[in-house]
């Protein structure tokens, strides 16, 4: 059906309207949110975390630090029982080897301690898992649908649905993003206030995509014929930027995720306007919007 409408001769003035849609759609989406900090973003030659900002997020970044200190200390004492038994038992040190083939004590030692770091692992990292798994009562739902190759969205409570589809480097400066931002802005954004329990459903229409925002410290594969969740509690205002995390075909790194956290007031204000603008957007051709993506 596709196919056929865009291979028409009418497809540069459906087009036109859809180009004319977006950009309504764009001043719009910025009404209420406009002067969010960019926060939740990649940045060149940085390494570690974004910045956190829910606490799922902070679990997460306390428990890699832990890790990594227990990491430390097992790579630091190796390396020095390694120079210990490179020093003292070297063919000049010791021209006879020693023949004993056990050692009974140093044996239970070594796999007592290793047994006792794991448990202390597991006390500190299942707590974390069973958070995230844990899905608590939302005061936000929203469903959120993989697509090849951009994202549906869908405020289930308040009768808000739309797409999200990636801007062209050309229509940056329009939506209010720098050049620096191509490959991760989007058309619509998630819009979610300060300190409510968004939940995420989560699902694929064609194949397997994954839906993640990492200030967030959430990732969830999006499985056709399933539903999955995932929930976060953001609690600092700004825009956070995701990617589709799985590979799904020949556009997979061109489906970003744009997520704007606004005080609950701005929310409101959003709310109230998306539901005049984006049902006005669902009533039109579907065919309308893929011309305006490509």
């Amino acid at each position: 059906m596709r196919t056929k409408f865009l291979s028409t001769g009418l497809t540069a003035t459906f087009a036109t309207l859809a180009g004319t849609l977006a950009s309504g759609t764009a001043l719009f989406a910025q009404s209420a949110t406009d002067g969010l900090e960019i926060i939740g973003k990649p940045v060149n030659g940085k390494m570690g975390f974004q910045p956190a900002a829910t606490e799922l997020a902070r679990d997460i970044h306390g428990l890699d630090h832990f890790l990594l200190v227990i990491i430390t200390v097992i790579v630091l004492f190796v390396m020095a029982l390694m120079a210990w038994v490179i020093v003292r038992h070297n063919r000049k040190a010791r021209p006879t080897p020693s023949t004993f083939t056990h050692n009974s004590p140093l044996e239970v030692a070594w796999t007592i301690v290793p047994i006792l770091i794991l448990v202390v692992i597991g006390a500190y990292s299942l707590p974390v898992l069973f958070k995230q798994q844990e899905i608590p009562e939302g005061d936000i739902t929203i469903k959120v649908t993989g697509n090849q190759w951009y994202w549906s969205y869908e405020y289930s409570d308040e009768g808000i649905a739309f797409d999200s589809f990636m801007l062209p480097r050309d229509q940056l400066a329009e939506n209010g993003y720098t050049d620096d931002l191509y490959l991760l802005a989007t058309d619509t954004s998630v819009v979610v206030p300060t300190g409510a329990v968004v939940v995420m459903q989560v699902t694929g229409a064609d194949v397997i995509h994954s839906w993640t925002i990492p200030a967030f410290g959430v990732k969830q594969d999006a499985v056709p014929g399933r539903v999955a969740e995932l929930w976060f509690e953001p609690e600092v205002e700004g825009v956070y930027f995701g990617q589709c995390s799985e590979l799904c075909g020949k556009d997979h790194a061109y489906m970003p995720i744009t997520v704007k956290v606004v005080s609950p007031e701005a929310y409101q204000q959003w709310l109230l306007e998306a539901k005049e603008e984006y049902a006005s957007l669902e009533s039109a051709p579907r065919t309308i919007k893929l011309a305006a993506a490509r």
